[in-house]
């Protein structure tokens, strides 16, 4: 499978790349937010859900991505220990809330009640794969 580049200007196009970086994890000291050009970065380690293992016994995959959003004006948090940047997080789902059209709150969720809250002027994200990929150690799991 080639490597994505997806773009979201909408709440559907959002529900795209939210499900490709479902189960997504990162470092909380890798995320980086630039005031000035209003982007937050988000380097991840996605897991592959829209590549199936073609054989029986291959494993899933991982791959390098960055998921970023433009025209961010405010971003806050709950639960998020920034004095610990080597803790990882695992991103659960992506949620546009709109507000005054077309600026909106962007929800980042993440696992064990982990929050970051985005104010943006209107919705610009951008999931892209850097390199290659490898073998996960395991499928997520989720409880119904």
């Amino acid at each position: 499978m080639d490597a994505l580049k997806l773009f979201a200007l909408d709440e559907q196009d959002l529900e795209v790349i939210s499900a490709c970086v479902q189960d997504s994890v990162l470092k909380t000291g890798e995320i980086a937010y630039d005031t000035k050009r209003k982007r937050l970065v988000l380097p991840v380690n996605r897991f592959v859900w829209e590549r199936e293992p073609r054989a029986k016994g291959q494993p899933a995959e991982r791959r390098r991505a960055v998921l970023h959003f433009d025209r961010v004006t405010a971003v806050k948090s709950s639960g998020l220990d920034r004095s610990k940047p080597e803790s990882v997080l695992s991103l659960l789902a992506l949620r546009f809330l709109p507000d005054d059209a077309p600026s909106g709150k962007l929800e980042l969720l993440f696992a064990d009640g982990v929050s970051m809250l985005l104010e943006v002027e209107c919705l610009e994200a951008q999931l892209a794969d850097l390199g290659g990929r490898w073998a996960a150690q395991a499928k997520p799991k989720h409880g119904v």
